[in-house]
């Protein structure tokens, strides 16, 4: 091009700075991750180029970044809809101006998604997730694909239930939305009576239970896992069991499940806590003394109840926690239905008398609930559920052993109150003697638990009484608990005799062994 001025000749060179948009998704349309992290960048052939250039939506100018040889262009301010994106260069005597011209297209809004919150019928089957979608290209759950059918429906069958399940849509534009559902997946009905590792391996006293369990009065047997002296049933392979001498090998796990099932019951495997005299002594002679509960000057506490200075280990070990972790993920594994805390508390007395190392300023009503919802995680992994048992105090008073029952709802399958008319103090409930008076003592208390935990998914399953302390108690006193608990809409129960021998005229047969 020839230019003239002042009557001089010059040649106007014509060169194009060749702008290039970076970041700019195909069809030009961005989402909101696209706006929040100003995706799209100008570059040029020519870095320099860049220099005065101008980049404007609908004519407007916007917020630009030189970061090296390119422009960072600011969109977080447009909303949703279609507009001209333009990046300019005014031209020169010695240069023509130059542009680049797109279309944009803002897309911002995420689908609609609502997953309903499903009840699975076992932990260790399949399960159904559904949902419904609008404006949605992809939908998955759990990270599996589902096909989205007429009106947006979907469902996603998972392998097994997960606590929780997520669902993750995205749209053409890459917007998502993800939405959780909680999968519940309740324990059926329980009548067991507890059966000790010892106990189990007595001819004696396993028989009678099976016949129980054969005439269909029960459906399921509790068996130790580990008791109250810390000793292991059956031969556990969890190194620090074998390494503290825990495993007893009283019984064949794997067997006893067996005869069990195969008898149509079910297996809880009740694990004491931290009532543990094996892994305190252990502990305190090898010194890992964190491990143990102590007294303020750093000596082993003993306990109002003189269970013994070396018998409770500290809840806020890290070591003592895993410890019951992998408990509970080995018998799960081993085919255990239910994993069963007993003990799962602090020792009784005066919290100014003990310490507790690790614990920090975590309230023990927090730490223990922690370790709760832990194991549950750990149990459900494996298709098992999980219960803890709890003092029959507890429900109005949380924080005598560290047993908060509104808490301990919200991570686990089932409470298990231990309301044994024998261990009620008199008056109580406005009951003058609750162990000469087994219905009301146990309808009383049971009807707090049932208020205490109405709006969670834990269900209330007792332990009766089902020995004698102080009164003769026989088939009466059993049916007598049985009744009260039925009269607060508890069908479940747990029967506890630590000689292991029942009562089985207080049991009628159930329609159905399940």
């Amino acid at each position: 091009m020839v230019l003239v001025v002042g009557g001089v000749l010059l040649l106007r060179q014509v060169r194009h700075p060749d702008f290039r948009l970076a970041g700019l998704p195909a069809g030009g349309v961005v989402n909101t991750a696209g706006l929040q992290k100003n995706s799209i960048e100008v570059t040029a052939a020519d870095a320099a180029q860049l220099r005065g250039a101008q980049v404007t939506v609908d004519g407007r100018p916007v917020p630009v970044r030189h970061l090296g040889g390119r422009l960072a262009v600011a969109l977080g301010s447009l909303r949703d809809g279609t507009y001209e994106l333009k990046v300019s260069k005014d031209g020169s005597v010695l240069n023509s101006g130059s542009e680049l011209t797109r279309r944009l297209t803002v897309d911002t809004t995420p689908p609609r998604l609502t997953l309903a919150d499903t009840e699975g019928r076992t932990l260790r089957g399949p399960v159904t997730v559904k949902g419904r979608v609008a404006g949605a290209r992809s939908v998955t759950v759990q990270g599996r694909a589902a096909h989205i059918g007429k009106g947006g429906a979907f469902a996603v069958t998972l392998p097994k239930p997960p606590m929780k399940a997520t669902a993750v849509a995205t749209d053409k534009a890459g917007n998502t939305v993800r939405e959780d559902a909680v999968v519940t997946v309740k324990r059926p009905l329980l009548r067991a009576v507890h059966v000790s590792g010892q106990g189990w391996a007595s001819d004696q006293l396993r028989k009678p239970v099976m016949r129980l369990l054969r005439e269909h009065k029960i459906n399921a047997v509790e068996l130790d896992i580990k008791d109250e002296l810390g000793e292991i049933g059956y031969d556990s392979q969890v190194p620090l069991a074998k390494k503290i001498g825990a495993a007893k090998g009283y019984y064949d796990a794997k067997k006893a499940i067996k005869e069990i099932h195969d008898a149509g019951g079910s297996v809880v495997g009740r694990i004491v806590a931290f009532r543990d005299p094996v892994l305190a002594s252990a502990s305190w002679k090898n010194g890992h003394r964190d491990r143990v509960v102590q007294t303020p000057d750093g000596g082993p506490y003993g306990g109002a109840s003189n269970y013994g200075s070396l018998s409770f280990t500290n809840f806020a070990d890290k070591a003592v926690r895993q410890y019951h972790l992998d408990l509970a993920a080995e018998a799960a594994k081993l085919g255990f239905d239910d994993i069963l805390y007993d003990y799962i508390r602090r020792p009784d007395g005066k919290l100014s008398g003990m310490s507790f190392p690790e614990l920090g300023k975590t309230s023990p009503e927090d730490s223990i609930a922690g370790l709760v919802a832990q194991t549950r995680q750990v149990a459900h992994d494996h298709g098992a559920f999980l219960g803890v048992s709890v003092f029959g105090i507890a429900v109005t008073r949380p924080k005598e052993i560290a047993q908060d029952i509104g808490k301990f709802a919200k991570e686990s399958d089932y409470i298990a109150p231990m309301i044994y008319p024998s261990h009620w103090a008199k008056g109580e409930y406005g009951v003058s003697d609750p162990n000469s008076h087994p219905y009301p003592i146990t309808q009383k208390s049971l009807a707090d638990f049932v208020k205490k935990t109405k709006h969670t998914n834990a269900e209330i399953i007792p332990w009766i009484q089902d020995f004698s302390l102080g009164v003769s108690y026989g088939v009466p006193e059993v049916d007598a608990q049985i009744r009260a608990a039925r009269d607060d809409g508890i069908h479940s129960f747990l029967l506890w005799n630590p000689g292991v021998r029942y009562h089985g005229g207080a049991l009628s047969p159930m329609k159905k062994n399940r």
